[in-house]
């Protein structure tokens, strides 16, 4: 074979090898769906710290495009769905959306059952492998962590009592939250987030039961003017799921990238966040003139405890196996 030909096909075939090569490096990219808004405190706290740790960790060959405010479906509810279809790879989600696929995972969201010093993310992590991995089916939770606890934002309305909630139309997140709200004596609502601002605008609600960070996160504090702080209301349940499926697909290296940046510690990221946000936020309601924060004393809380106390013990019971759940949770 004539030399210069011979040198050619080597090239040639380095050349080839090199591209094979370059093939198999080549980026895989993640999409990620949420329905808020970009300045929501879900996006420092959650999805940059994902983001950024698995693409320095695979020096940017797993990369994750975030899609926010709905831009692969606008329905907040159909967040697990989404990921579980590959509408999109990664979604962020409420559980109170979808009550009935978690009524296991949602006994954190009971009021009183976060003891002093314990966190939600740890106890929703404490008991995944025994009482909870049934709940997320084909998916690969990445985070599952609470909210500040609730409080009651009104319309015009001052709440101090469960009288004061007689016949009142307040929003909840979930069923469970709507459960609580009804034996408080007003009727529940259940509408996502960002449909709050228009109702309570319009009178369609009267108030909502909801952390105070979402009256930042959502500009609430534009159309509400009463906060009542104290009211045994519980927490709201969040996750961030991956479809399983496409998780199985990566490499062994992706794979831990993915394993490394996620779990109990961004789900610590995003409860932390949460707090610090609903805390700065009702701070500044305090110094607002125009607004009313009604901070309840331990003499006002006691008619709220004396129904929500009995309404855990009872709704431990109606869930199956609620009491071995809440166990698992605190590591009993």
């Amino acid at each position: 074979m004539d030399l210069s030909l011979r040198k050619a096909l080597l090239c040639l075939a380095s050349s080839a090898a090199l591209l094979t090569a370059n093939v198999g490096q080549a980026a895989e990219e993640l999409k990620l769906a949420h329905f808020v808004s970009t300045t929501h405190t879900l996006n420092s706290s959650i999805i940059d710290p994902l983001k950024q740790q698995v693409e320095a960790r695979t020096n940017g060959e797993l990369t994750i495009k975030v899609y926010p405010g709905g831009e692969l479906g606008r329905g907040p509810m159909e967040q697990y769905v989404r990921a579980l279809q590959g509408v999109a790879d990664i979604t962020w989600g409420l559980s109170g959306y979808t009550s009935s696929q978690f009524k296991k995972s949602m006994v954190v969201e009971l009021p009183g059952v976060i003891p002093e010093g314990t966190s939600g993310y740890d106890m929703l992590w404490n008991a995944y492998d025994s009482e909870l991995k049934s709940e997320f089916p084909g998916t690969k939770p990445l985070a599952l962590w609470v909210s500040e606890p609730s409080v009651l934002i009104m319309k015009d309305k001052n709440i101090s009592s469960p009288e004061d909630l007689k016949g009142l139309k307040i929003r909840v997140s979930g069923a469970m939250t709507g459960k609580l709200i009804e034996a408080y004596g007003a009727t529940p609502v259940q509408m996502s987030a960002p449909e709050i601002y228009n109702a309570l605008q319009t009178g369609l609600i009267d108030g909502v039961a909801t952390g105070a960070s979402a009256i930042t996160d959502f500009k609430l504090g534009e159309v509400a003017n009463s906060y009542t702080v104290g009211i045994p209301l519980g927490h709201i349940m969040f996750y961030l799921v991956m479809n399983q499926k496409k998780y199985d697909s990566l490499s062994d290296e992706q794979q831990a990238a993915i394993d490394a940046s996620s779990g109990r510690a961004l789900s610590q990221s995003g409860e932390v966040a949460w707090n610090e946000r609903a805390d700065k936020t009702l701070d500044g309601l305090r110094a607002d003139p125009d607004s009313t924060v009604i901070d309840l004393t331990p003499e006002q809380i006691a008619p709220f405890s004396a129904i929500s106390e009995p309404f855990v013990v009872e709704n431990l019971k109606e869930i199956d196996g609620g009491q071995a759940v809440l166990d698992a949770m605190l590591k009993r």
